[in-house]
Formats: structure tokens, C-alpha cells, sequence
């Protein structure tokens, strides 16, 4: 089974979705063939960020207490699923265009998966700022790839027509939100449904 998902590495529900995903193929036996596509939730970000609970209320229109009451579900969803968030006051939501394509590049050498896990732990256990060059290529040495190749796929821009490209299909094939999940190239789900919805729809494919 081919699942591609369509997220962003600071996206939470995106790793939720996967979490969900990933106990619902472990509880049908299946062997899955996961291919992460790009999304950037704030594409015109700049590179100072933003405070995470002050773009929250700006950008979703919360109150504070709903802030904090979301910030508090997705801490006892994660912890649910074996993720830790660790959320807290001076975090900040970044840019993410540069990992994207470290991850599109990290396909090339068979390490896509192992990146994109290791961005959403640095991002959401370890406050790191998955902006900096540094912190990237470092990620990317923990996944399995060579620091000298990310840091030049960082600043040659190698793979930014690639990912924009990626990002153009995505939209202009009805993606507007995440995570999106296509199974088989052919079935789309959008957002983190559960374990037992997914549960369903592997069976169903399997059938």
C-alpha cells in the first residue's frame, strides 16, 4: 500500500495523523509504503517567526483560554500516541520552506521518513528552531544523511522549484488543509481521523 501525506513539519495535527496512521497499520499487519509530500501552513512567514500562542488566536481567531485548551488536548493526544509535546510560553511558529526541501532531498538517498520524524521531535519536544541552517543539517545527520550535502542543498536552493511544484499539485488537486492523506494514489482523507477510521480505510483498500 502507497500512502503519501501532504503536511508540514510544524503542523500538529499532522503528526497526530500519523501516530493514528501509524497504530492503525501496526494493528491491521500491514506494510505501507509512505511518501511525505509538502505543505507550507504559513508561506509567507518571515524568518523571525512568530510567537506560536499569538499566531494561534490571530490566525484561527481563538481566545486565549482556547489556546491554551488546545495546546493542552494535543499535549494528552500526543502522549496518547507515544509523542511528546512540549509546548511552552516563547515558542514560536517558523518558516519551513528549507526543510521541505531537505526532505524532498532526503528522498533521493532513502532517508525521507526518518527526516520528517526527526523535524517534528526537534520542533515540538526539543525547541529547536527548524529554521536555522544549523539545526537543519544536524536533523538530517541524525536521520541518517551527510551534513556537508544538506548544508549545500540549503544554500544552493536545489530542490526549491521541486517543492514549490509539489506544493502547486497539491492545491490545484483540492489540498487546502493537513494532513491529507492519499492512499493508493487514489483515496484522499483530510485530517487526523483516528485510529479506527484508519483502521477502516486500510481494510478497505486491502479488500
Amino acid at each position: 500500500m502507497r500512502i503519501d501525506i501532504v503536511s508540514d513539519v510544524v503542523c500538529p495535527w499532522c503528526i497526530v495523523g500519523f501516530k493514528q496512521l501509524e497504530a492503525a497499520l501496526a494493528a491491521t499487519s500491514t506494510v505501507a509504503e509512505i511518501h511525505w509530500q509538502p505543505f507550507e501552513l504559513n508561506p509567507q512567514m518571515d524568518e523571525a517567526g512568530e510567537n506560536l500562542r499569538e499566531h494561534m488566536i490571530k490566525k484561527y481567531r481563538l481566545s486565549e483560554e482556547d489556546a491554551e485548551t488546545t495546546t493542552d488536548r494535543l499535549t494528552n493526544l500526543g502522549e496518547s500516541l507515544g509523542f511528546p509535546f512540549r509546548f511552552y510560553d516563547e515558542m514560536r511558529i517558523v518558516n519551513t520552506f528549507k526543510a521541505h526541501q531537505l526532505i524532498h532531498w532526503a528522498a533521493t538517498h532513502g532517508r525521507q521518513h526518518p527526516l520528517k520524524i526527526t523535524l517534528f521531535h526537534c520542533y515540538f519536544n526539543r525547541q529547536r528552531d527548524i529554521s536555522d541552517n544549523e539545526v537543519l543539517a544536524n536533523a538530517c545527520v541524525e536521520a541518517g544523511l551527510p551534513y556537508d550535502e544538506s548544508i549545500e542543498v540549503l544554500e544552493q536552493e536545489i530542490y526549491a522549484d521541486a517543492v514549490r511544484e509539489r506544493q502547486r499539485f497539491s492545491i490545484a488537486n483540492g489540498i487546502k488543509g493537513v494532513p491529507a492523506m492519499i492512499f493508493n494514489q487514489s483515496d484522499l482523507h483530510t485530517g487526523a481521523l483516528g485510529i479506527d477510521s484508519y483502521v477502516e480505510i486500510i481494510n478497505q483498500h486491502a479488500e
